[in-house]
């Protein structure tokens, strides 16, 4: 049997004292951890690896390999030959440097032997790691940068080949994000973590707590969001503290493909079980399905797939779990309302508030798009919207998503009148509803509450959408609380991160508007 996949954290210094804290602090978190010397000023070898709480590895990286060490390739073969003198448990030596064989030939089981291609998959890679492969190096290490998720397949294959062998395979970018959080489904021996060391690399506590990277093994189920971007999306964390509540082997990463092929191709390559949807792909989504719920026709997008067999099946959350807070709140029936955008959410939203009975209005500033939302039974607002007495706003756009976080779809001066608005069908405030999830309080939220609004965060809809994922995914009821908590603890990590002003995104109308 291979040994479990490890989490290794990559720390960096400009001192030997700089970088022993940083090794201390992360060894409590990880199972070994990556010491880089080529930002040190003056190595101290012996002192970096002594009293050392985890197994290191040892790495000085030259810049004409990504790193920052620029001097004599003397100096960095004596710097790990002394790391191998003092024990250090792996040192990291380029495959194309030229006292490769040097370091081998004092103790191979301890050296990793590594490329790292920063402008793409090289044509050769294969017949290139069956000649590293061949050396008794401990372990083969290839890093390549991927601009598509297709690109991450020959790195699959490489994995299956070798991995009782020892590898570990990376893809660097965006892109590759999938490689690093399935090391153990890429055969790797062990996965990086860290400050953005190498490019699309993850902080070791979001590889530990929200993809609970420990859990994961070669044979997990795998699920995934699907959209451009992802970073900033909580559902992950929400998804990954669901299965571990409910006890399924299953891990849930961000996908960020080129097109929906792309994405396409590598969930049939990494065996795909289920995913979400969002941005730009959801009428992707529908197309590539064999069978779709009738609602998901409806709207005419889909923000969840399941795999059964050798086809997609379909459905739409979306509309569910954005009227789930809602109805808790006010009587749909007769409701006026306002929705800001015309793109896929506001399909769903339209969708569900028409079949609810309400009166919708759609405010684009493509008039082309609120007029294709007619068809579901909405009519044209104006553009920009102007102060009305309505029940409630509802924001569909991405504007104001972190970090953007200053950023308004609408002008402050639309919102005084949803307050005082006599004409309104519901007593009571009027709601401002944001479907924007992070920061959970936008400040959209924030100027409706200060003049009398009730608000509606989008966390609410993420978790209302995401539980009725997991129970199509997994024929079970969904643990909700779990899902909320976890994606309220990680908007909470990203709050504290968040710029307090930004001088680009001030929310003007005429420039943050969709």
């Amino acid at each position: 049997m291979s040994s479990p996949t490890r989490l290794c954290g990559t720390v960096t210094g400009a001192t030997v004292h700089e970088l022993r804290r940083a090794r201390d602090q992360v060894s409590a978190l990880v199972d070994l951890v990556e010491l880089r010397l080529d930002g040190l000023v003056q190595p101290d070898v012996a002192a970096v690896v002594a009293d050392r709480p985890r197994p290191v590895i040892v790495t000085c990286r030259p810049a004409w390999e990504g790193g920052r060490f620029d001097g004599p390739e003397a100096v960095r073969e004596q710097w790990l030959t002394d790391a191998l003198i003092h024990g250090a448990e792996f040192v990291d030596v380029e495959w194309r440097a030229p006292f490769r064989d040097h370091l081998l030939q004092r103790d191979a089981s301890r050296v990793v032997v590594s490329i790292h291609d920063f402008d793409g998959v090289p044509h050769d890679l294969a017949s290139l790691v069956a000649t590293m492969s061949a050396t008794k190096a401990a372990v083969v290490k290839v890093a390549v940068t991927v601009q598509r998720l297709a690109d991450l397949i020959p790195l699959l294959a490489l994995g299956e080949q070798y991995h009782d062998r020892g590898i570990v395979v990376i893809g660097m970018g965006v892109a590759g994000v999938p490689s690093r959080i399935l090391a153990a489904r890429f055969g790797s021996r062990w996965t990086y973590g860290g400050d953005a060391v190498a490019p699309g690399q993850l902080p070791v506590t979001r590889l530990r707590d929200e993809f609970r990277f420990a859990r994961i093994t070669s044979t997990s189920d795998v699920y995934a969001l699907v959209g451009r971007p992802t970073g900033h999306s909580a559902s992950p964390a929400m998804h990954n503290a669901a299965f571990a509540a409910l006890g399924v082997e299953a891990a849930y990463v961000p996908c960020e493909p080129a097109d929906f092929d792309d994405f396409l191709a590598f969930a049939v390559a990494v065996g795909l079980r289920g995913c979400s949807v969002t941005r730009p792909f959801k009428p992707s989504a529908l197309a590539a399905a064999a069978h779709a719920d009738p609602l998901s026709h409806r709207v005419g997008a889909a923000n969840t797939l399941r795999r059964v067999g050798q086809h997609w099946e379909a459905c739409n959350t979306d509309v569910d779990g954005f009227l789930t807070p809602l109805r808790a709140r006010r009587a749909l029936q007769g409701l006026a309302a306002s929705v800001v955008g015309g793109g896929g959410a506001a399909r769903a939203v339209v969708a569900g508030l028409v079949a609810e009975g309400a009166d919708v209005a759609v405010h684009a500033r493509r008039r082309d798009q609120a007029e294709a939302l007619t068809a579901l039974g909405a009519r044209v607002g104006d553009w920009p919207p102007c102060s009305r007495s309505c029940d409630v706003l509802v924001n569909t756009t991405p504007v104001g998503t972190w970090p953007n976080v200053d950023a308004l779809p609408v002008s402050i001066s639309c919102l005084p009148g949803l307050a005082a608005g006599r004409a309104r069908v519901q007593p009571g405030p009027a709601i401002v509803y944001d479907l924007v999830a992070n920061p959970a309080e936008t400040r959209l939220l924030r100027e409706a509450r200060a003049r009398g609004c009730e608000t509606i965060s989008g966390l609410e809809m993420l978790v209302a959408q995401g539980a009725h994922q997991c129970e199509w995914w997994t024929g079970r009821p969904a643990p909700v609380e779990v899902m909320r908590d976890a994606a309220h603890r990680r908007l909470e990590h990203d709050s504290l991160s968040m710029p307090s002003a930004n001088e680009n995104c001030k929310g003007e109308l005429d420039k943050n508007s969709p």
